[in-house]
């Protein structure tokens, strides 16, 4: 009788990572603008959570050791001072250690200083101009009553004494400024019904109670709804035209309103 000897795989070896840091000469820059004669920042008693260790490491930075680990350096530690003159700090590509500390390891990177990256800050302004355009060309095709919604959140009930030329402008102008906030907007169907709701109250067609508890018909005060607790008014008259009834109330000041 055979026995089979059980096979034994042979252990995988782990590819090791690539090393994608790239030597070349960097600029780190304080943020906010800061410009003092010099700034010194810190260099030692700092850590770093290792993902692969799982815990976190000790650094510093001293100019005769090639690693920023402490428990990797070896002999002497030699702490060196990090400072910014007029707000910047220019490391030449030799000194990679020096560079992974500032660009990977410092715990203030990206909150005190950041490293001058000009490709992803061209990205970045492509991203915005593009935001930008695609902003501007729906408010060149936006129709008036669309317009004046989204202006009326902006500008408030200034903008019942606007023309459409001056609501078209400002539009525009408000696309440009503020992209991000005008395509929200231009996508929410609220803001039209919001706007409806208040052309509505201002023509005299409904009434909004005192206490701003009640819509009522501006005609005979009959109460058509009540504002739900700690809801702004106009917007629980938008979701309320929603409803079966609130569908045909809208319907009813269609009719009328101007």
């Amino acid at each position: 009788m055979v026995v089979e000897q059980p096979k034994v795989e042979a252990p995988k070896i782990k590819a090791k990572p690539k090393n994608t840091w790239e030597i070349k000469d960097r600029v780190y820059y304080l943020k906010n603008r800061y410009k003092p004669l010099s700034y010194s920042i810190k260099t030692s008693n700092l850590y770093w959570f290792d993902p692969e260790k799982g815990y976190e490491r000790e650094i510093k930075y001293c100019q005769n050791q090639r690693t920023c680990f402490v428990d990797e350096m070896k002999g002497d530690q030699r702490l060196e001072h990090i400072v910014f003159r007029s707000g910047v700090l220019f490391v030449e590509k030799e000194k990679t250690t020096l560079q992974k500390f500032l660009s990977l390891y410092h715990p203030l990177k990206d909150k005190l200083f950041y490293e001058y990256k000009p490709v992803e800050i061209a990205s970045n302004q492509i991203d915005r101009l593009e935001l930008e355009a695609d902003a501007i060309l729906m408010a060149r095709q936006m129709d008036i009553d669309l317009a004046e919604a989204i202006m009326r959140v902006e500008k408030g009930s200034n903008v019942s004494n606007m023309s459409s030329k001056e609501i078209k402008r400002d539009l525009l102008l408000f696309a440009r400024n503020n992209p991000d906030l005008f395509l929200e907007l231009a996508n929410d169907d609220n803001v039209v019904l919001r706007n409806f709701g208040i052309k509505a109250v201002e023509e005299n067609i409904l009434k909004l109670s005192s206490d701003q508890r009640y819509f009522l018909w501006g005609s005979n005060n009959r109460k058509i709804m009540t504002v739900p607790f700690d809801e702004h008014p106009y917007t629980a008259l938008a979701h309320w035209f929603k409803t079966d009834e609130g569908m045909e109330v809208y319907t009813q000041i269609e009719k009328r309103i101007n």
